[in-house]
């Protein structure tokens, strides 16, 4: 199960109180205070964690708390202070405060981490209270509370390339011809619900990463269609590989449907339109496909590619140019 949104109540731990206590031995007729302070509560971190690739575990379990400190004891003995609890994310998970609505961070890499509630600092004890004028002090500082919020967690996928168009286009079947994904295939439009990701291997030592985001319509940038639950996955992929159908079955014209996708993209994020794009004709085999190329060729200015997914043809290319638009990016996995 795919999951990339998902709501937690985060709790951190109390800090242990501080103890009250007086140093009772044989022959010491006159002992001093030793109370120990208490433990710090532990707090509750959030970590982006490599091979974890979907938000699933956290679906069902909507209240974390980390562990109280203990308290402290007599001979100066300090409470023992609790573990943090460690909550594991996908990379590219955008921690957010539910309330406040302001980002805490986003967890872009493998590794990072933040702090999503601090735990309590422990209590001192009455060995803390001694001094010249106070020799026997009964008091102690009881330990504070942890923090508590609620964080909503939003994953955007992270990919080198990313697969936009219209449904229907054949993105996922050009996934699963490109790589080892096995995406769901149908003739029906919104076959596709949640990104598909797979590794495109070019060789042994090249490969790249492409996404297949669920297809978009007019007003996607305005949540039509759960256009936000889509278009946010489009952020973080570096290339884009433009799918236009060239016989859609509605009857739209393909240079429109082109044009309305680069809308949504400019509407939602004004970056996305200066992002890297490929534009490519899908089943190139049907009829009328040649003329919708040079179509938009003429209409965009740049140069448009045409394959199938079905038969292979003009696949390889494709997949050549999307990993020579890496390559320009200065692409980190060495494509």
């Amino acid at each position: 199960m795919f999951v990339d949104r998902v709501t937690v109540s985060v709790q951190a731990g109390k800090g242990g109180d501080g103890c009250v206590s007086f140093r009772r031995e044989k022959y010491v007729p006159k002992g001093g205070p030793d109370g120990g302070d208490g433990g710090h509560g532990g707090s509750v971190i959030i970590l982006a964690e490599p091979g974890v690739d979907s938000l699933a575990a956290l679906a069902h379990r909507k209240h974390w708390k980390a562990r109280n400190g203990r308290p402290g004891g007599g001979d100066n003995c300090t409470g023992a202070s609790a573990d943090d609890l460690t909550i594991r994310v996908p990379p590219g998970t955008v921690v957010l405060d539910a309330e406040g609505k302001f980002v805490l961070k986003d967890l872009a890499a493998a590794g990072e981490s933040v702090c999503a509630a601090r735990g309590g600092h422990g209590g001192k004890g009455n060995a803390r209270f001694k001094s010249a004028t106070n020799r026997a002090p009964r008091q102690a500082t009881r330990g504070t509370e942890g923090e508590s919020r609620e964080i909503t967690l939003e994953l955007k996928v992270i990919a080198d390339v990313g697969l936009v168009g219209r449904p229907n286009a054949g993105k996922s079947t050009l996934l699963s011809r490109a790589s080892h994904a096995r995406p769901e295939i149908a003739d029906y439009p919104f076959t596709t619900k949640t990104p598909n990701l797979g590794i495109v291997q070019r060789d042994a030592d090249h490969s790249f990463v492409m996404a297949d985001i669920p297809g978009l319509i007019e007003g996607a940038h305005a949540g039509t269609g759960l256009g936000h639950e889509f278009l946010r996955h489009i952020e973080r992929t570096r290339v884009l590989i433009h799918l236009v159908e060239p016989l859609p079955v509605d009857g739209t014209d393909p240079l429109q449907n082109y044009h309305t996708i680069r809308d949504e993209l400019a509407q939602y994020d004004a970056s996305l339109a200066d992002r890297p794009e490929i534009i490519a004709v899908s089943k190139c085999e049907l009829p009328g496909a040649d003329e919708v190329r040079e179509r938009l060729a003429a209409d965009t200015g740049h140069p448009v590619l045409a394959f199938s997914a079905v038969t292979g043809l003009g696949l390889d290319r494709l997949l050549h140019e999307a990993a020579r638009a890496l390559a320009r990016l200065g692409d980190q996995s060495d494509v």
